[in-house]
């Protein structure tokens, strides 16, 4: 396993907790997790570890918004401070996703008959990026994940599961984003292709970036993980 890197903190999570109300069976609170504390730091790849239903997807996505966050703080840096995500408003959350937090889900939500080679080019130029240089970064990260060229001018709702999950990373790896969430980045890929996205974790690392992932496949975690965070600890 590699050796922890030391930084500055981007996320820091102190005391977050989580349930979902069952509201067809007359509102039955469902605990998923409590008191969930860690931090990521700059330059260092964190792994949420534990079996299916631990609440590790839960976690990634109140760090990324998606779920409403019952209790405790997550704090994302933000120029030169921490930005609060707990009850944060709609526009602070898409300023922070465009510039501070990137996102690779298990499954490709797109736009519908957008072309992949720009679907994964859309980071680029949220950011400010000209079309034609985005779509030159975005050619090369395909080309790397083995993508065949003659799909890349395709709307990506009709790849394979497979062709689908390295659109899905390179889209999430193309931005400048200092902070950078996984769920299963690999689950779908074969061994050369998760050979490419492990160099690619590699990478943002010595750049500085944080990354808090979820990693079933042993090997890869063992590959790129720093530390791992055991999410059973956090059983509410």
């Amino acid at each position: 396993m590699p050796t922890s890197a030391t930084g500055v903190p981007l996320l820091i999570v102190e005391n977050l907790g989580k349930s979902f109300t069952l509201h067809l069976q007359g509102g039955l609170s469902l605990p998923v997790v409590s008191a969930v504390s860690f931090a990521v730091h700059a330059g260092e790849c964190v792994a949420l570890g534990g079996p299916s239903g631990a609440g590790k997807s839960s976690i990634l996505k109140m760090v990324y918004g998606n779920y409403r966050i019952d209790a405790g703080s997550v704090q994302v840096a933000d120029a030169g401070a921490m930005a609060e995500i707990a009850g944060a408003e709609p526009r602070l959350m898409l300023r922070l996703r465009r510039a501070r937090i990137g996102y690779v889900s298990q499954f490709l939500r797109v736009i519908p008959r957008v072309p992949a080679l720009d679907v994964v080019a859309a980071p680029l130029r949220a950011e400010g990026v000209a079309a034609d240089a985005a779509r030159a970064r975005a050619s090369a990260l395909l080309a790397r994940l083995n993508l065949p060229e003659r799909l890349w001018g395709l709307p990506p709702a009709t790849f394979s599961g497979g062709e689908q999950q390295r659109v899905n990373v390179a889209r999430g790896f193309i931005g400048s984003q200092p902070l950078l969430l996984l769920d299963e980045p690999t689950a779908s890929l074969d061994a050369a292709n998760r050979a490419v996205v492990i160099d690619l974790i590699a990478e943002k690392k010595a750049q500085g970036c944080g990354l808090l992932g979820i990693f079933h496949d042993g090997e890869t975690r063992e590959a790129v993980a720093d530390r791992v965070v055991d999410v059973t600890r956090f059983s509410a």
